[in-house]
C-alpha cells in the first residue's frame, strides 16, 4: 500500500486519481449506465455508488467518533467478512440518481474528505491508535482508510470504467 510522506502528498493523490476517475464518465451516457458488460465487474451506476457509499461510510464513522457515538464498521448490521450486502444497499441508494447527480454528490464528499485531511494533525493521520473506528487487528493509520476508500477504487475503478468503455463500443 502507498505511504505517504505528507498530508499535502496524500491530498494531491486523492485530488490527481479523483479527476482522472470522475473524467472516464463524461461519455457515459444515462442511458447505459446500468448496462451490464461481460468482464466488467459493475455498471457505471454501481462504480460511482460504490465510492459514494465508501467515502459517506468513512465520513460518518469520523462524525460519530467525533459526536461521541460508538461506530460500529463497516455499518451496523454489516461484517468485514460479508460485504455484498452493503454494496447492493450502495446500489439502491445511490442508483437512483442520475450520473451527473452522482459525481456533483461524489466530488462534494471527496471535497468534505480533503477539508477533514486538512485538518488532522500529522499524529492524528500517520499514527495508529488515533481513531477508535481506525483501530483494528491490523493497526493501520486513519491515511490508511482514507486511501482505501478514495485513491484506490478511484484509481482502480477507472480501469474498469475504460474497459466498460471498450467493450460497449
Amino acid at each position: 500500500m502507498k505511504i505517504y510522506e505528507s498530508k499535502e502528498e496524500l491530498i494531491d493523490a486523492i485530488r490527481n486519481s479523483f479527476n482522472k476517475y470522475l473524467a472516464e464518465f463524461s461519455h457515459v451516457s444515462e442511458d447505459d449506465k446500468n448496462k451490464i458488460m461481460n468482464g466488467v465487474d459493475k455498471t457505471p451506476s454501481q462504480n460511482i455508488s460504490y465510492q459514494l457509499g465508501w467515502v459517506n461510510l468513512l465520513l460518518k464513522w469520523e462524525k460519530d467518533e467525533k459526536a461521541g457515538i460508538q461506530v460500529i464498521t463497516p455499518k451496523e448490521g454489516f461484517k468485514w467478512n460479508n460485504l455484498g450486502a452493503l454494496y447492493q444497499e450502495f446500489y439502491q441508494e445511490y442508483g437512483q440518481h442520475s450520473l451527473d447527480e452522482n459525481t456533483v454528490l461524489l466530488s462534494n464528499k471527496v471535497d468534505e474528505v480533503i477539508d477533514w485531511v486538512q485538518s488532522l494533525t500529522d499524529d492524528e493521520l500517520f499514527s495508529i491508535n488515533q481513531r477508535k473506528w481506525a483501530t483494528t487487528p491490523a493497526q493501520w493509520p486513519v491515511y490508511k482508510w482514507i486511501h482505501i476508500n478514495t485513491v484506490a477504487p478511484f484509481t482502480n475503478f477507472r480501469t474498469q470504467i475504460r474497459k466498460w468503455k471498450r467493450l460497449q463500443k
